[in-house]
């Protein structure tokens, strides 16, 4: 039986902010990391693990889309097609929970990951070989999904078409029921989507998936709650760290320079990857 003692407190108070940093500036979520450590450390049942997690999901796109909105970084056309079949992924993920076996889940996930991986980080490390520019407004494609936003790192604009938007809409209700499923949030397969499959650059297409993930994160959540799994000390503490990563991780979302994002997010998916892989033995 989890207790709530001082020290406990304190660790979910850091790894909620840790959680919220990483969400905010690499728009994944993090509960790749949370729901391992509720178990693992803490001793949380799995389902109660997940739920909190896709709690702590909610709180890290609450706290951050709204002022990528305002801003424009996030691309709300594009988000809005595909939240729908993420958030019905998600539902799904959560109502197959207990009946699907996680291990054979994961272990396709984790193969998945390497690939996307490993394009971005070529994808970045050439990005970083070129002169810094950025693309004058209007210079994007043709489509209704393009747009542009300002970006503090270059002092200027940057314009960007969209592509691949069926295949992106399938890819994501994937995405959608492994957050459902794992608690882990689909950022994760998100971001690459849009940064890979339909060109968006990679500040607009993590504050895409901060739009994105909270509303299938809160579709799958609402099963969880309903079922009497979601542990309401753990989440409040969680969600209070992660309010605070938050904007920390916006911080760095709008000063660092996208290839850098891109570069650290490739790392990311690579560690993700590995771990998803051995747990799934």
């Amino acid at each position: 039986m989890f207790e709530l003692t001082a020290f406990n407190f304190i660790m979910l108070l850091a790894m909620g902010v840790f959680v919220g940093l990483l969400g905010s500036a690499l728009g994944v979520g993090g509960g790749i990391f949370m729901v391992p450590f509720l178990v693992l450390v803490l001793k949380i049942p799995i389902h109660q693990a997940v739920a909190a997690s896709l709690a702590a999901i909610i709180a890290t796109s609450s706290a951050v889309a709204a002022v990528n909105v305002e801003r424009g970084l996030a691309n709300i056309r594009l988000g809005i097609t595909l939240e729908v079949t993420t958030a019905a992924g998600s539902i799904a993920g959560a109502l197959v929970s207990s009946r699907l076996d996680a291990g054979s889940v994961q272990l396709m996930f984790a193969l998945m990951l390497f690939p996307a991986s490993v394009l971005m980080f070529m994808k970045g490390r050439h990005s970083l070989k070129k002169p810094v520019s950025a693309a004058a407004p209007g210079a994007g494609g043709s489509s209704s999904f393009d747009s542009a936003f300002f970006d503090p790192a270059l002092a200027a604009h940057t314009s960007y078409g969209v592509r691949n938007i069926a295949p992106a809409s399938l890819v994501s209700f994937v995405a959608g029921s492994l957050s459902g499923l794992l608690g882990i949030g689909g950022g994760i397969v998100q971001v690459p989507v849009m940064n890979l499959m339909c060109g968006v650059p990679m500040k607009a297409a993590a504050a895409t998936s901060n739009f994105i993930i909270g509303v299938s994160a809160a579709a799958s959540a609402y099963v969880y709650f309903r079922r009497g799994l979601m542990p309401l000390e753990v989440t409040a503490v969680t969600v209070l760290g992660v309010l605070i990563g938050s904007f920390l991780g916006m911080y760095a979302l709008y000063r660092v320079r996208a290839e850098k994002l891109q570069l650290a997010f490739s790392a990311l998916t690579l560690l993700v990857g590995v771990k998803m892989l051995m747990t799934a033995f």
